[in-house]
Formats: C-alpha cells, sequence, structure tokens
C-alpha cells in the first residue's frame, strides 16, 4: 500500500481475536421485539464494546438504555482544530441462525472449495469473489450459521485503528468519535439514535462493501399496505350489486408501472415489489414497498400509489380502497451532495492507501440513512466481508487490518485538508 504507516504496524492478531469474540455471540435482531436492543446479546456485546474501548483509551464512553447505543471518543492530539469526525458500527445480525457460531479459520487460502460442514460447500466456482482473497487468512462459519461479517468485521477493523492510534500518540488527528449501535438488520436501532450524544460533523458507517468502495446513495424506502372492502351478495343475484374486492385489488396492481420491478432493476434503478395479494370478494389487502434512487421519483411513485386508491374510491364508491402509507428511510444522497468533502475526503484517504475509488449504489439502506435524515453527513465505507447474512458468509484477517488503516487515513487527512477542504461536486 502506499503512503501511511505500515500494515505490520497495526495488531492484526487482536483484529482477528475480536472478530473470533464477537462472532460467537449471538446478537440477530428481532423485528418482533418491543424491547430496546430487541435482543438481550445485543446488550451483552454493546456493553463488552464500552469496556473494551475504555481501555484503549477512550474518554467520554457511555451507554444509553433509551438508545442502546455506546459512544466514545478518541481525543484529538493536535493543536490544530478541525471538526470531530466519527465511525458508527453495527452489532446485531441478520434473520439467520446465530446459536453456536463457531467460526473456522483458513489460513493462506488456497482458492479451492471449502467443506464448511453440514454438507454445506463454500465453491470457488459459485463465489468467485473468493480469488480476491488467495493467499489471506479465511474466516467462515462452520456451514449451519451466518459468522456475523456483517458487521462484526467493521466492530474490529474500528477497534483495531483504536487500538493503533492509543499506541502511536505521534500520528495526529482531531477529535474521532466511535458509535455502536444495535437493531440495523431491522431497521430500528439507528431512528431512535440520540444523535445529541454523537457530536460530530459528518461521519461514516461500516456497512458490508469491498475495499475502495463508497456508497453515498441508498433507496428511498416507503411501504405500503392497500386494503380493499367488497360487496358479497348471491351470484345469481349479484349484478349492479356485487363489488368484487380481489378484483379490485387486481385493477390496483395492474395500474403501478409494469417495468418498475426488481426483476428489471439494477444498478441505481428503482422499483415497486407487491410482496402479496391476498384476497375474497369480500376483502382483499396487497402489501408493497417502493425503492428509489431519485428523490424525485420517488415522490413521484409514491403520489402514483395514492392516486390509484383514490382512483379506484371514485369508480367503486367512497371507503372502498384504504390505503396506509409510511416511509421506511430516507437516502442520504441529497444531504450528502450538499456536502461533498465527506466524499471527496474519502477519495483523497484512498488515494494515499493506494486504493480505488469505486462509487457504489447501495441498494437497501444502512444506519447512515437514519443518521443523514438526523443532520449527520453518513455514507458507508466498507467492511471487507462477503456473502452477508447466511452461511456462505466470509471475511479476511487481511481486509480488516486494511479497514483499519484506511480509518486511521481518513482521520489523518482530514486534520491535513480541513482548512482546505475539497468541495468538488460529487458524480456517480
Amino acid at each position: 500500500m502506499k503512503g501511511g504507516n505500515k500494515m505490520s504496524d497495526y495488531d492484526a492478531k487482536y483484529i482477528e481475536e475480536k472478530f473470533i469474540q464477537y462472532a460467537k455471540m449471538n446478537t440477530r435482531s428481532n423485528e418482533n421485539s418491543k424491547a430496546v436492543p430487541t435482543t438481550p446479546g445485543q446488550v451483552v456485546l454493546l456493553k463488552e464494546l464500552a469496556n473494551e474501548i475504555k481501555k484503549l483509551g477512550l474518554t467520554d464512553v457511555s451507554y444509553s438504555d433509551k438508545d442502546a447505543y455506546v459512544v466514545g471518543k478518541i481525543p484529538a492530539n493536535s493543536d490544530k482544530k478541525v471538526a470531530a469526525i466519527g465511525f458508527v458500527a453495527h452489532v446485531d445480525t441478520a434473520d439467520f441462525n446465530a446459536e453456536n457460531i463457531q467460526p473456522q479459520i483458513h489460513e493462506n487460502y488456497d482458492g479451492k472449495d471449502i467443506d464448511l460442514g453440514h454438507v454445506v460447500t463454500l465453491s470457488a466456482k459459485e463465489f468467485p469473489s473468493l480469488k480476491k482473497v488467495i493467499g489471506q487468512t479465511l474466516i467462515t462459519a462452520s456451514g449451519d450459521t451466518l459468522l456475523g461479517a456483517d458487521d462484526k468485521a467493521g466492530i474490529a477493523g474500528l477497534l483495531g485503528m483504536a487500538k493503533y492510534l492509543h499506541e502511536n500518540p505521534a500520528v495526529k488527528h482531531g477529535d474521532i468519535w466511535l458509535a455502536f449501535g444495535p437493531d440495523e438488520e431491522i431497521g430500528m436501532g439507528a431512528a431512535r439514535f440520540d444523535v445529541s450524544r454523537f457530536p460530530v460533523e459528518f461521519a461514516y458507517t461500516l456497512d458490508n462493501g469491498n475495499p475502495g468502495d463508497i456508497a453515498y446513495e441508498t433507496f428511498n424506502a416507503a411501504a405500503a399496505k392497500i386494503t380493499f372492502r367488497g360487496t358479497v351478495v348471491h351470484p345469481g343475484e349479484a349484478y349492479g350489486l356485487m363489488v368484487n374486492a380481489a378484483l379490485m385489488a387486481n385493477e390496483f396492481i395492474d395500474g403501478l408501472p409494469q417495468d418498475f420491478v426488481p426483476e428489471k432493476s439494477k444498478d441505481y434503478q428503482g422499483y415497486i415489489l407487491v410482496l402479496n395479494n391476498n384476497g375474497n370478494v369480500d376483502h382483499a389487502e396487497i402489501n408493497l414497498i417502493i425503492r428509489d434512487f431519485d428523490t424525485d421519483h420517488y415522490l413521484k411513485m409514491k403520489k402514483l400509489v395514492k392516486d390509484l386508491a383514490e382512483k379506484l374510491n371514485e369508480k367503486y364508491g367512497a371507503n372502498r380502497v384504504n390505503l396506509e402509507m409510511h416511509d421506511q428511510y430516507r437516502s442520504p444522497g441529497d444531504l450528502i451532495k450538499n456536502n461533498p468533502y465527506v466524499v471527496n475526503l474519502v477519495h483523497h484517504a484512498y488515494a494515499k492507501m493506494g486504493l480505488p475509488v469505486h462509487h457504489i449504489p447501495f441498494r437497501g439502506g444502512t444506519d447512515g440513512d437514519f443518521i443523514s435524515e438526523k443532520g449527520i453527513p453518513t455514507p458507508n465505507l466498507f467492511n471487507g466481508g462477503a456473502n452477508f447474512h447466511g452461511r456462505y458468509e466470509y471475511v479476511t484477517v487481511e481486509n480488516m487490518l486494511l479497514l483499519a488503516k484506511t480509518l486511521t487515513a481518513i482521520a489523518t487527512t482530514h486534520l491535513e485538508m480541513d482548512g482546505n477542504r475539497d468541495e468538488t461536486p460529487l458524480k456517480r
């Protein structure tokens, strides 16, 4: 890698051990729980992280029962005053078996298929991304669980940076805040986050992605439930009387744009997905989601759904169709485009690291969506893992180590650049 401190200056063994320790902890979130956070395993890990970052010299460390976030500060060690920056990782794992996770270490991975156990094979043919990590120390699960690299790889890399800066005070930086949160996988954690506890000008999530990736646009997202009330009479006497709720639901679906669907959507394209269509003559229900990177088009699609419901009410009678629609999250893209330094800083840091920049559309949501909506521009970087949310998940020690060094490069580059910010407009 170009520039910066030598990779060997970072404690790879510490990063590996912390990842494995945390991966073994069941922190799967639960969307049906009303607790904060939604599962007790998350609390255990969050409080463990609070203790760990205290050992690494962080100050102002706190855990809140209200939002279940742990925050802490790596204090500035430079006389130059710069805006505080933040890094965010989440502790929960996705909706897949997380009981008795047994991480498997494959040193000097040779590129061949790996028998994970339980008649499961991690195949280099099926997953060609494995070719990128030949020669590295590969960590997988044991075939019947996920691994939890999303986002425990981000946590391990973040701790690796904190340990490095704690042990190398000659590396100058401004205030750096770390935040560890719950329930990202179910879209509930960052929505509760009290960002007054996180006094930064901008931040970055470390959620998925390959080295060199940066995603500053995600979907805007909404969910809708549409119910249809029919009138049931004997079909032999139905003329002029029957109103068929199931057919109204079909008519509604027919009014949706036929090409604006997931199976025809990629990159920065959005979609409307009909999740289900259930009903009979008396009652029918449709659930759908709307996803779009372009805010103006997203609003048009929401209006289209609303207009369809109103037209059917005009056709069949008032209150036949009821629409309940709500925003789930909003893309940080509009805010970040107005604050381009947040992304351009990463460009400069990646250049120091010799990492090619890849602007990618994040075809989902991140905690950064909610944090950005609260006024803190928060794009997503990478954590170096792959095949997230299932039994084929993996990460390498080298990629987590690279993340630690990259985060340091961002912090030190920010100190160097803050008086001369690069505000070049962002382009996809």
